[in-house]
């Protein structure tokens, strides 16, 4: 069951150079992004029983030396978002804003990724950062599945086959089983796997962490790919947010011309998520901009020289959160729906994608009806 899991083992030559460097003693760093999945749902206690975790003191203790000191951990797992607000929060949840360089990375949004507007551009530009880093890290993508079989593995495993990256599936190693006798193969129940329709249970993580530590087996096994992967060739889909980056209320005045208007409050009833191997949880995008029913009438706007510009707001359940109009250079270019799911999650919306850079003016105001409530603007990615 767990060598079904192994879709493609890719050129080697990265994940050989990184297990290299841990039984040499060196610093490595594996680093995990993607939803729920990778945050832990399903998995108790959440922090040690995902298969991030699982995956990474495998590793540890497979390959570490004296201990395993030297190898560290990442992951910026985030529920109910697709790579298209992964892509925008790679540089910061993931490379600490260029303070971590890691040496593998695993990508895990093939539950996600309906969510993703541009059906695979944004997918394939995060793959496509990740792997840019100067230390030429190793990118593994990862397909979990949800109880009713599906996922986006046709799509997203091109992209893989594209690059020559390591794809590890756990939709082809659990899926027939369940629907086999003992006699043909039956290993795990449904049940047995998942704890609703959506997460693993801890049986299920420690089968995802089975896979991604096959693939490693395998990879220290075979001889290595002489040549690296090629990168500059055209993709699949898109490449066009590979450079993509983070504006927010700790950064914007270095971007761009702003005027708070009526959404100059903060907000701190926010999205959490345990990164890494915290037991406690971490507000995202803490540093925001929030409309209140006190704070005016006032748009929100922004001047800013970009070619593409996404706007990450908060959905939220509360009946106290409304819609807000987008405006772009004087034209309605979204409405931002706060109960587009009724609970509090960072969603990112594309407001505009142009070939080249100019200058911009986006207008953001409370939709008619909805004046008198509250409306969360978390940042926006721009390039």
């Amino acid at each position: 069951m767990i060598a079904r899991s192994l879709l493609d083992k890719g050129n080697n030559k990265r994940l050989k150079a990184a297990i290299a460097k841990a039984k040499r003693g060196d610093d490595v760093t594996l680093a995990f992004i993607g939803g729920s999945i990778t945050h832990g749902a399903g998995a108790e206690p959440l922090h040690t029983a995902c298969y991030a975790y699982l995956t990474y003191a495998a590793f540890k203790e497979r390959f570490g030396k004296d201990g395993g000191d030297h190898i560290h951990f990442i992951k910026a797992g985030l529920g109910g978002t697709p790579s298209e607000l992964g892509m925008i929060r790679y540089d910061r949840d993931v490379r600490r804003d260029g303070a971590v360089q890691p040496d593998i990375v695993i990508v895990e949004f093939a539950v996600n990724d309906a969510d993703d507007e541009t059906n695979g551009v944004c997918y394939e530009s995060l793959v496509l950062k990740a792997l840019a880093a100067d230390n030429g890290p190793a990118v593994v993508l990862l397909f979990s599945v949800f109880e009713n079989d599906w996922n986006l593995q046709d799509r997203l495993s091109l992209v893989g086959k594209h690059y020559g990256l390591p794809m590890v599936s756990i939709k082809d190693a659990v899926t027939e089983q369940f629907y086999q006798s003992r006699e043909e193969g039956h290993v795990i129940s449904k049940k047995q796997f998942f704890s609703d329709i959506y997460h693993p249970t801890n049986a299920g993580h420690r089968i995802m962490a089975d896979c991604l530590s096959w693939l490693f087996y395998e990879t220290d096994r075979h001889a290595p790919n002489e040549e690296d992967i090629v990168m500059n060739k055209p993709p699949v889909y898109g490449n066009e947010f590979a450079h993509i980056q983070l504006l927010d209320r700790s950064n914007y005045l270095e971007i761009a011309r702003f005027s708070e208007g009526g959404f100059n409050a903060s907000d701190s009833e926010l999205q959490y998520a345990e990164m890494d191997d915290h037991p406690t949880g971490t507000p995202q995008f803490p540093y925001n901009w929030m409309h209140t029913p006190a704070s005016g009438s006032e748009s929100f706007i922004m001047t800013i020289h970009s070619k593409s510009l996404l706007l990450i707001y908060k959905n939220s359940g509360s009946d106290d959160f409304g819609n807000a109009e987008i405006w772009v250079d004087g034209k309605l270019a979204r409405v931002a729906e706060s109960h587009t799911v009724e609970w509090t999650r960072c969603h990112a919306l594309i407001l505009y994608r142009e070939s080249e850079s100019s200058e911009h003016t986006v207008e953001i105001r409370m939709a008619a009806g909805h004046e008198d409530k509250r409306f969360t603007i978390l940042g926006f990615g721009f390039i």
